[in-house]
């Protein structure tokens, strides 16, 4: 399988987050690439650099004002006194429509939905490449290959159009999924990561020409609380769009993979011709974040079982977090999907 990864995803390196209003060590961190590229390898894939394919697909998702603070809001944030070493917010708007201040601190509480995804220097440029990753991956897709793995690192689906949230700064599995649809195809997303794709979802809700489809853990007790939930279907043009299946946590393979053909038949019945897999690999049961109990073999039939729609299908990386299976849980995804798929 063909992969991609860009070496400046290693400057993304941040040091906290908070949690139950304790300060934490951050789990986002850059030895995930280590761990997730030889997993990747001893699958079969092969990697290659991206090229620059610019800032046009990703303004074609997220906003020019919120690329203009990613950008430069680390430069601006530096220039308070007494800042501390990462840009995170400590006052948030009560609406999108409120006031846009001009303030760096407004504006991260205005663009930074939680604690939870600090910027540092090497932010944007980790980012940035980690985006251009994604682009590149889904131009594979397009150009004819059956399928790729993208090495997303900072991961993206947390991220809406203007607004950062949860490790995530931009949506990788949407610029992917937009990407195709301007090459022509008719994409879907299926998210299986432990936590709800909420920016994703975000991205294209008002929308019927990208499918959205997230498998997770409940959020009514769950990060990210406020979506997720089974009666968001959409609205307007996207009204019976996007498809949530949350489940109680604890869920082992045989529940999770019922869910899973209940997801493989909606995007079948879309008429999808190029799939975008936001894969998250923290359903496993040894996650640290214990959402959700899919074991090493539970992720090879998640692989054989979408390799079965016999589509294009493009792997972001989402989530999963650094534990004694997470390699391994790549391996097993990857080598079940290419084990089952049809030549």
């Amino acid at each position: 399988m063909k992969a991609v990864f860009d070496d400046r995803q290693w400057r993304h390196d941040p040091k906290h987050f908070m949690a139950n209003g304790a300060r934490l060590p951050n789990p986002e961190q850059p030895r995930r690439i280590e761990v997730l590229k030889s997993a990747a390898e001893a699958a079969g894939c092969v990697f290659a650099a991206p090229a620059d394919a610019g800032m046009g697909p990703i303004a074609a998702v997220h906003s020019a004002e919120y690329l203009s603070f990613l950008r430069n809001i680390y430069t601006r944030w530096r220039r308070i006194e007494g800042a501390g070493e990462e840009v995170i917010p400590n006052i948030h708007p009560a609406n999108r429509t409120d006031g846009y201040p001009k303030s760096a601190v407004g504006q991260a509480g205005f663009h930074q939905a939680d604690t939870a995804c600090p910027i540092a220097e090497g932010t944007w440029e980790a980012a940035y490449w980690s985006a251009q990753t994604a682009i590149a991956g889904a131009d594979l897709v397009a150009g004819g290959a059956p399928a790729a793995y993208a090495l997303c690192r900072p991961p993206g689906h947390h991220a809406f159009a203007d607004l950062a949230g949860g490790f995530c700064f931009l949506n990788n599995a949407g610029i992917a999924a937009e990407r195709l649809r301007a090459a022509g195809l008719r994409p879907a997303i299926l998210d299986v990561d432990v936590h709800h794709g909420n920016g994703t979802q975000g991205l294209f809700y008002s929308r019927d020409d990208v499918l959205t489809v997230s498998i997770h853990a409940d959020p009514a007790r769950f990060y990210p609380f406020f979506w997720g939930h089974a009666q968001e279907r959409g609205e307007g043009r996207g009204l019976g769009a996007n498809l949530n299946l949350p489940l109680p946590r604890g869920t082992g393979d045989e529940a999770y993979l019922a869910a899973l053909d209940t997801a493989l038949g909606r995007i079948a019945d879309y008429g999808t011709d190029a799939l975008v897999v936001a894969l998250g690999l923290d359903a496993y049961e040894g996650d640290p974040f214990k959402g959700l109990a899919v074991t090493t073999p539970g992720f090879a039939r998640i692989g054989a079982a979408i390799a079965g729609l016999g589509v294009p299908t493009l792997f972001v990386q989402e989530g999963g977090y650094i534990c004694e299976g997470l390699g391994a849980n790549l391996s097993s995804v990857l080598e079940g999907f290419q084990g089952a798929r049809t030549p």
